[in-house]
């Protein structure tokens, strides 16, 4: 537009400007696209505050430098397509948009060229006002006006502008709040499938074995589990048992179950002991995985003939070995967790079950489950709890277990999955 002739906007009365601040807002008001939003703002301003050029730009986080120094243009008017404009690489403070969206304080710049903190990305630009949008306190974006005139916005443009961004802060928020529910309920139903995929791993009944009582059980936390245990039966005498702990939780730790359970049966069928199997298996994960990620677990093979557990440790929590007599220990033996180093060798351990003796192989869930004062339950807490219902058969041991952790901690769910693996000798 020219020097010399006059804007529409310009012969409009305050209250007329406030009567078509009115209807934008209800028209925005009305659609959750954000987009869609932000382009009836911009189509419609211009029948308020004259401008030759204008955008919109939402602040976000830098991919590698974690910083909001990234101005993301969501909707722009009068400018040639540029990079650089469509992603300005302003920091904080530099530039007019950088300054309003560090300070929160509007700028109207009536002669660009005079003002050092301009960053000239249009060549016809004399004067310019930029307003922040302001969200419970922080700036999350600014609003950009531009005019090829000198001396083209004044106080009067601002407040209008300052009352529109105000209306804009509260749709973005909205449109981001309803976009948050939907991926909540996506993510949910992700959750859903993949718990039902993941009960569908888990043994369908305890085994049976002759000459001892074992039962299992998995405590599921508010997200998809971390935890597995599965027993495979080797010979009718014997079965292999593993109990395990995938770092995290969540759908990352559950596909991790997954791809250890495959491995290990197919150890079990080819016949391998439990420290070359887990060597093995070991390795498939270091060549797998990320290196943040790696499982605890035990793995060993329970034969009823001769009553012994021959079993490997990958830097799981030890078992829990109690006596008939009440004497009870931790079996403090162990290796590195799978996946954790590449090239990684395991031992073997055996225990030889008395008569009335019990095991316990559990996750870090139950013990290190803590109590709102942030006191953890902790292994004594547990052993002696396990001793207070040693004489019950092994599947009414686990109801009361699980309900001394849920009364210590005064919570439904573990903060982290927990299970239990409870073998006695008869």
């Amino acid at each position: 537009m020219s020097d010399t002739q006059e804007h529409p906007a310009s012969k409009l009365s305050t209250v007329d400007k406030l009567r078509l601040l009115l209807d934008i807002t209800k028209t925005i008001s009305r659609s959750l696209d954000l987009d869609e939003v932000l382009n009836l703002v911009m189509d419609t301003l211009g029948s308020l505050i004259p401008y030759d050029a204008a955008g919109i730009y939402l602040i976000e986080f830098g991919a590698e430098d974690k910083s909001p120094y990234i101005f993301k243009s969501k909707v722009i008017r009068g400018y040639q397509i540029s990079f650089d404009l469509i992603e300005p690489r302003l920091k904080l403070g530099e530039g007019f948009l950088g300054t309003v969206a560090q300070t929160g304080k509007a700028i109207i710049s009536h002669d660009v060229s005079k003002d050092e903190r301009y960053f000239p990305a249009r060549e016809l630009t004399r004067s310019e006002l930029v307003a922040p949008i302001v969200s419970n306190d922080h700036v999350i974006g600014v609003f950009d006006l531009e005019s090829d005139r000198l001396d083209a916005y004044s106080e009067d443009d601002l407040e209008v502008m300052q009352l529109l961004t105000s209306q804009v802060a509260i749709i973005i928020e909205k449109v981001r709040l309803h976009d948050e529910v939907v991926e909540k309920k996506r993510i949910q139903a992700q959750l859903e499938i993949a718990r039902s995929v993941q009960l569908e791993l888990l043994p369908e009944n305890d085994p049976v074995v002759p000459s001892f009582d074992i039962s299992a059980y998995v405590f599921p936390t508010e997200e998809v589990s971390g935890d597995y245990y599965d027993w495979v039966k080797v010979f009718d005498d014997q079965i292999g048992i593993v109990v395990a702990d995938a770092v995290g939780k969540g759908i990352p730790a559950a596909l991790l179950m997954s791809f250890l359970r495959a491995c290990l049966r197919s150890c079990v069928q080819i016949g391998y002991a439990p420290h070359i199997a887990f060597s093995k298996v070991s390795s498939l994960l270091r060549d797998s995985i990320e290196d943040n990620q790696f499982i605890t677990a035990i793995y060993g093979l329970l034969d009823s003939t001769n009553k012994t557990f021959v079993f490997s440790n990958a830097g799981h929590n030890p078992p829990l070995l109690i006596k008939a007599d009440g004497e009870y220990r931790f079996v403090e033996y162990g290796d590195m967790p799978l996946g954790m180093f590449d090239d990684t060798h395991y031992h073997q351990h055996f225990i030889r079950f008395e008569p009335g003796q019990v095991m316990v192989i559990y996750t870090d869930g139950i013990t290190e489950a803590a109590n709102p004062n942030g006191e953890e339950y902790g292994n004594d807490r547990f052993a002696k709890r396990v001793l207070d219902c040693i004489d019950m058969p092994a599947k009414k041991m686990i109801d009361h277990i699980r309900k001394g952790v849920a009364d210590f901690t005064e919570r439904k769910f573990l903060d982290d999955d927990g299970t239990l693996f409870i073998v006695k000798a008869e």
